[in-house]
């Protein structure tokens, strides 16, 4: 039997943002939005998204006298992440 997949990580742009932080644990408002492409306005709202289910930690501050944002990828977010990629290749198996 199947397993259903993550909806919050089936959106074609969470989860490209969860790649990212997989890989580098954190990263950057303006990184992120660079290597997803994605608007500030759609991409502010995954990032809330994933923040409210506990994949990642948002940090606010300034670098220099401009803001900047920074998401931290969490422990539970890289599990969720990990579990989603196994569901994916039970698909691929069929």
């Amino acid at each position: 039997m199947l397993k259903k997949l993550n909806p919050l990580l089936h959106s074609e742009l969470r989860l490209a943002i969860m790649s990212l932080l997989v890989s580098i644990q954190k990263a950057d408002f303006t990184l992120i939005k660079e290597k997803t492409e994605a608007t500030a306005g759609n991409l502010s709202v995954q990032i809330t998204k994933l923040e409210e289910a506990g994949y990642l930690k948002v940090k606010k501050g300034f670098k220099g006298k401009m803001p900047q944002t920074t998401c931290i990828i969490t422990k539970k977010g890289i599990d969720a992440f990990e579990q989603y990629v196994e569901d994916l290749k039970g698909y691929l198996k069929l």
